[in-house]
């Protein structure tokens, strides 16, 4: 008898079709009770593995994310941002950059001297002056203590004692104004011409506490030949002019004829550094160039 009902309970299940939307799983939790106490003992190992098959499609999960491989070429991942390439310092505090400031900031007493007649003072000063600006440039070649800041500061240096030596011995009548307007025109156009490339060849961001960090090498600047030329003459055209009311008259007998010299130099060296292409060398630029390519 009970083989027979457990024959009609399999027959019966064979012909019951639950709705096609049910999983497997729902089938087996909508039959009636009666039906499940059969099953439990009839039919137990079928439904294990009816419900094992099943599983698989219940509890089925999303496939994982697999992210991309990195790039052999550019050594990071694809899906990562590129990092910031770290900022370009050099020491700035160097004893060549030391002596040039020093010249800097005698410019100020060089030409409160002078407008009050003390030419020994002044005489000393610029002494000292050119003194300091030999010994810096021998111990910047001698222990490699070379820096884009001196590169800068050195010519700044020649330009702001220039420039308060044209001024006041203009004023005191001891230097033509024709001379002068030339001279301080000249430096007035490099000063700006410095401030700009400073600023169109600092690293981004460009920001005004970058922009006067000079730790942050931008752009060097290298004389020209005519430039140096030029610079040795304005300073011995302004020592002579100086040192005349106190030393001997040969020293302003040839004044007339380096003035004259002084004037083409001038105009020329200003000429040089527009036309020339290696008066201003981009450190950003020069460092890109030394990459090896990708």
């Amino acid at each position: 008898m009970s083989s027979l009902v457990s024959v009609r309970t399999l027959l019966a299940l064979s012909r019951t079709r639950p709705p096609p939307i049910l999983s497997p799983c729902h089938r087996v939790s909508q039959i009636s009770p009666h039906f499940r106490c059969q099953l439990k003992f009839i039919a137990t190992p079928l439904l294990r593995r009816n419900v094992a098959s099943t599983r698989c499609v219940q509890y089925a999960r999303p496939p994982p994310v697999i992210k991309a491989d990195p790039d052999p070429r550019k050594g990071t991942d694809v899906n990562t941002e590129p990092r910031e390439r770290p900022t370009l310092r050099e020491n700035i505090y160097t004893l060549p950059n030391l002596l040039t400031a020093s010249r800097i900031l005698a410019c100020p007493v060089l030409g409160w001297s002078i407008f009050h007649d003390d030419f020994y003072l002044a005489t000393g000063l610029l002494v000292y002056a050119g003194f300091s600006d030999i010994v810096d440039g021998f111990l910047a070649r001698r222990f490699n203590m070379h820096s884009v800041l001196g590169s800068i500061l050195d010519p700044a240096a020649d330009k702001a004692l220039m420039t308060t030596l044209t001024v006041t011995l203009a004023v005191k009548g001891m230097l033509p104004l024709w001379l002068a307007t030339i001279v301080i025109g000249r430096d007035a156009l490099l000063s700006l011409s410095a401030f700009y490339i400073r600023y169109t060849s600092l690293p981004s961001p460009k920001t005004w506490r970058r922009y006067w960090d000079f730790s942050i090498p931008s752009a060097e600047v290298r004389p020209t030949t005519i430039s140096k030329y030029n610079t040795a003459a304005q300073l011995a055209l302004m020592f002579g002019t100086t040192v005349s009311p106190i030393g001997p008259a040969f020293l302003s007998a040839y004044l007339p004829e380096m003035q004259a010299l002084v004037a083409v130099t001038t105009v020329w060296s200003g000429l040089s550094y527009v036309f020339s292409k290696d008066a201003v060398r981009v450190i950003s630029e020069t460092r890109k160039k030394r990459q090896p390519p990708s």
